[in-house]
């Protein structure tokens, strides 16, 4: 496949699948956008609306609204912003809530320090796409709450009660484990505060950059296996043995990512060793030449192909590739990546997205929803987004 058939073949699938498909959730009765869609299509009008979803999809309209410059995506973003503005944040304690329900009270009422930068990289987008100033106001409240409320010492802390009073992170870890801190939320603080920075070069949040970076590179990043640790106790000591496919393809383009919008020589002097090698080493283990296997946990792989990591395997090989145009592989292998997503992973169905995740020959597994607070168009509505931009 060339290039241009490739973004030809995304266009089309952003333009004509991806969007229609959440413009068709929005709810004009309570605002924000429905919040779970079963394996059969049934949307459910009265279920949980996270707030992950809601910041994600206002994200999602926004950066769609700057690439194509249609106005009624604007409108849909804007929709997204007016439900996390008067609903979702809270008004007496500050941050954003964990869920909400279908008519806009607050359910779950966690904050959690990925969910506050999730909405960070909403509203600094939506700022980006709109103007408003209200938005980048609130954005710059979170972030000031995330310095003050969430951080100790050596990292980001992840789970608190509305009050900010610490709580146990059931929400950011599996496995079996339980982390005090994660790779995951310190990766998405990054992604939220890169997206901040760009829009408005608060050098406060500059700094921050660096010192997630250091984090980062000294301590989640492990160089004997070529791979970020996952969980960790408060100290960042590593609590498992679990290798993140996903998470390891996309760090790479999301550091990268960065070190461009912070421009500065010594980090990226730093950084990009690192990146080429979690690029590299995953391409190398867990890429079988059309799809991308989901972890390995203590030696044992889960084969399966996730919706999210098939998705952001296209970005990160693409952007490998663009750094060194000599590893035609990469090229190759996001091209094949994406064959796979549109030959299994999309969903064929009439009024359906895309797959949660699907076996190995390319079967959905079924009983998987199509939507729900963790299933959003962030991760394929941005894959589509960044190769229209970089071929």
């Amino acid at each position: 496949m060339n290039k241009s058939m490739m973004k030809e073949e995304v266009t089309k699938h952003l333009t004509e699948n991806i969007i229609p498909f959440w413009k068709a959730l929005r709810d004009d009765t309570y605002g924000g956008y429905y919040g779970y869609m079963d394996y059969d299509l049934n949307v459910d009008k009265k279920a949980e609306k996270g707030c992950i979803l809601n910041s994600r999809i206002t994200w999602f309209f926004a950066n769609a609204y700057i690439l194509l410059k249609d106005e009624t995506l604007l409108d849909e973003a804007r929709h997204g912003y007016e439900f996390l503005r008067d609903h979702c944040i809270d008004k007496e304690n500050g941050g954003i809530f964990w869920s909400m329900t279908y008519d806009g009270k607050p359910l779950d009422t966690t904050k959690h320090t990925y969910n506050q930068a999730f909405c960070i990289y909403a509203l600094s987008s939506y700022y980006d796409a709109s103007g408003d100033e209200e938005a980048l106001k609130l954005a710059k409240e979170l972030q000031l709450l995330i310095e003050s409320k969430c951080t100790d010492e050596v990292g980001y802390l992840e789970a608190f009660t509305k009050d900010f009073q610490p709580e146990s992170n059931e929400k950011l870890s599996e496995n079996g484990v339980l982390a005090e801190k994660t790779m995951n939320t310190l990766l998405h603080v990054f992604e939220a505060y890169t997206e901040f920075y760009r829009v408005s070069h608060d050098e406060e949040v500059g700094e921050r950059l660096k010192w997630i970076m250091d984090v980062f590179a000294d301590k989640v990043y492990n160089p004997k296996l070529k791979r970020q640790e996952v969980f960790f106790d408060k100290n960042y000591n590593t609590i498992i043995d679990l290798y993140s496919y996903g998470h390891d393809i996309e760090t790479a383009w999301l550091m990268d990512r960065g070190v461009e919008v912070l421009g500065d020589a010594h980090y990226k002097e730093k950084m990009s060793p690192i990146t080429e090698t979690l690029a590299e080493n995953v391409y190398k283990v867990a890429f079988d030449g059309h799809s991308l296997a989901n972890e390995c946990c203590k030696g044992e792989v889960n084969d399966h192909r996730v919706w999210w990591v098939q998705a952001e395997t296209v970005i990160g090989f693409l952007n490998e590739y663009q750094k060194h145009p000599q590893k035609e592989n990469f090229l190759e292998a996001s091209e094949a990546e994406w064959e796979f997503i549109k030959e299994h992973v999309i969903d064929k169905r009439t009024g359906s997205e895309w797959f949660w995740e699907v076996n190995p020959d390319g079967s959905p597994i079924a009983d998987r929803p199509i939507v729900e607070p963790w299933k959003c168009p962030y991760h394929n509505g941005r894959m589509c987004m960044e190769v229209i931009r970089r071929l």
